[in-house]
């Protein structure tokens, strides 16, 4: 067995060690966090029932037993903090609900623990599942290990067995979520959300570089990860509309700060950062304002050069600034095709998410709607907040839940959170065939964005696995419920939200999301969205830049029509002259701020007058083939 020498982590400490500063809740603290865990899963979680139901778990008698049991425990008595922790984790964790959390206190809060190393699977040509590693830390040595060595057994375990037991641990919403989950756990734990390893130290078979076997032994670190987009205990807009997997977001950060420190220095350690001017991350990329959010090229598939816009997060603070980046870069990519990649995407802002699905569909888009669990407690907030008194409106939501102990609904009446002019407010801009690569780590305002995509018809969806993370929710913190009670001013001092200790925190899904359009009312938790087209990674994707993957997403977008409608306007007077070009389309109907104006058979290009035009009127053209609206275009004249 050989040892590695030379990890380039900033500031990491053994995990030992880090953990020896841990355990300081006292035995009323622990109680406290038992409490209001009780209280956020049994009056706020609007899962609950359909959790129960499909996993057959009872997270609330789990917490009663453990409550009951710590009555007859002294100080000298109590168990071990981490024991304490690991318990309430795997309670929150039956649930298989990624928004639905308990967040760990100090010193566990914001730290990482991670092994130098990322492993990914991939598939041969037989179907047989392989584990490569793809990626090291700078400055990272071990013989013959680097990307390309393909791992065989974990701690003495077959490889895939290991990742089979870890996502059993940290459960997702389905079979596909979960190994995907257990993988990305072996080597990576944002210690806010996971339980810390058990081992010091991992013992790692692999096929080194050469095809020889080798043996390595290598220690779990602990370092301080990048800060996130936004304080989500707040009273803010971007609070209470996050559709977020904390999970992901952690390790997304995390990733970025142990392997693409490029993307940190641009961003100067501020996640989702805007910069004031476009800059690329490598010499094939389009230069974005937002290098940690997206990531746009030309590729040259097998079936034609199309675009790829690579999508990491929803989480930022301006989502009408992400929808206005994405539309520039796609009006710069190759208008014959662009695929859209939302791959390991764990969410962020649902306004972001659901305002872009407009650019790229000429359909008017239909957010999603969002339903309350019937409570007592959850009546209490929507009381308070009906009238919009501190910039979060509860409102909608409000007669339903006062109404419901009378009807005997279960839950609220569904209104999307996201404002539909603002899901419309641009229309169109992207017109050619779209593709978006999923994976199961899309999760939460990812899986909004995906189940949007499919409802409206968007594209064609590629999955890299049978399903996405199916988290369906807007979630809210335990600090968040608890300023909506406080605020505005005086207090609520009946509020059963107390404060809790040394930063620990708790989540849950406060919100339910539901399908559009053929799938209406089907809930997206647990379930997903299904991809129309599967294409199992191979060792190429994972080494050379997902080559595979991407020549079968051009197969896809070379089989689709090509549509473009092109506008030109010159105003003389009251009267506009409109010359239309266009490709895909047999009709094109006219429409000024509006109201119709002509409906035209298009064979060649045209040039219409409209009359009594003045300036600063929307101009539309919806353009159709065989009936069908497959193109749409907005002009201010």
């Amino acid at each position: 067995m050989r040892e590695a020498v030379g990890t380039d982590a900033a500031a990491a400490v053994p995990l030992a060690e880090f953990l020896d500063a841990a355990g300081t809740l006292t035995l009323a603290q622990r109680k406290l966090l038992v409490d209001q865990a009780l209280l956020l899963l049994g009056e706020n979680y609007v899962h609950l029932p359909l959790k129960v139901a499909m996993h057959a778990v009872n997270p609330l008698q789990r917490l009663r037993v453990m409550r009951a049991r710590m009555e007859r425990l002294t100080a000298e008595t109590m168990e071990d903090e981490w024991l304490f922790h690991r318990e309430m984790s795997s309670i929150f964790h039956s649930v298989r609900d990624l928004h639905t959390n308990y967040l760990l206190p100090v010193p566990f809060a914001g730290k990482i623990a991670f092994l130098p190393f990322m492993i990914e699977k991939c598939y041969d040509e037989h179907g047989h599942e392989h584990y490569l590693v793809t990626r090291t830390v700078t400055g990272y040595q071990a013989p013959q290990f680097g990307p390309g060595a393909e791992v065989t057994h974990w701690n003495g375990t077959p490889i895939a067995r290991a990742v089979a037991l870890n996502g059993a641990v940290f459960a997702g919403s389905n079979d596909a979520a979960n190994l995907a989950r257990g993988l990305e756990s072996l080597t990576l734990r944002p210690l806010v959300i996971q339980s810390p390893p058990d081992e010091d130290w991992v013992t790692l078979s692999y096929v080194g570089l050469d095809g020889s076997d080798q043996e390595l032994r290598e220690q779990w670190k602990v370092t301080t990860n990048l800060p996130p987009m936004t304080d989500l205990d707040a009273i803010s807009e971007a609070s209470a509309v996050m559709g977020l997997d904390l999970d992901s977001d952690e390790k997304s950060r995390a990733k970025k700060a142990l392997y693409v420190r490029d993307v940190v220095e641009l961003e100067r350690g501020q996640s989702s950062a805007e910069l004031a001017a476009p800059a690329a991350v490598t010499g094939a990329d389009l230069p974005t304002t937002m290098p940690g959010v997206f990531r746009a090229r030309e590729v040259a598939t097998s079936s034609g050069t199309f675009g790829h816009l690579r999508i990491f997060t929803f989480s930022v603070p301006d989502p009408v600034a992400f929808r206005d980046e994405f539309v520039r870069l796609a009006a710069i990519l190759p208008q014959n095709g662009l695929i859209v990649d939302v791959r390991d995407n764990g969410g962020g802002h649902i306004y972001a998410s659901e305002f872009t699905l407009q650019t790229m569909t000429p359909r008017r888009v239909a957010p999603e709607p969002v339903q309350f669990i019937s409570s007592p407690l959850n009546l209490r907030i929507c009381r308070r907040h009906r009238e919009n008194p501190a910039g979060i409106d509860l409102g909608p939501w409000f007669d339903s839940l006062d109404l419901a102990i009378e009807t005997g609904a279960q839950y609220s009446a569904a209104k999307p959170i996201t404002p539909e002019d603002g899901a419309n407010d641009v229309g169109q801009t992207y017109q050619g065939p779209v593709v978006l690569i999923t994976d199961a780590r899309v999760y939460s305002a990812t899986d909004i964005f995906a189940a949007g995509f499919a409802d409206h018809e968007i594209g064609t969806i590629l999955g890299v696995d049978d399903n996405t993370g199916a988290g369906g929710a807007n979630v809210w913190t335990h600090g968040l419920l608890a300023a909506l009670l406080n605020e505005p001013p005086p207090p609520d001092e009946t509020s059963p939200y107390i404060a809790l200790p040394n930063g620990a925190n708790l989540r849950v899904s406060i919100r339910r999301t539901l399908r559009v359009g053929k799938l209406a009312g089907t809930p997206v938790e647990d379930l997903g969205v299904k991809p129309h087209e599967t294409h199992r990674m191979t060792r190429a994707d994972l080494l050379e830049g997902n080559v595979d993957l991407l020549n079968r997403a051009g197969e896809l977008l070379a089989a689709l029509p090509v549509r473009r409608l092109d506008l030109k306007t010159s105003l003389s007077g009251t009267t506009l002259t409109v010359a239309i070009d266009a490709q895909g389309i047999n009709r094109v109907d006219l429409y000024v701020e509006g109201r119709p104006i002509s409906s035209e058979d298009y064979t060649t290009p045209l040039s219409i007058d409209i009359l009594e035009v003045t300036p600063g009127q929307l101009l539309r053209a919806d353009g159709y083939d065989a009936g069908k609206l497959v193109a749409s275009k907005r002009q201010v004249v």
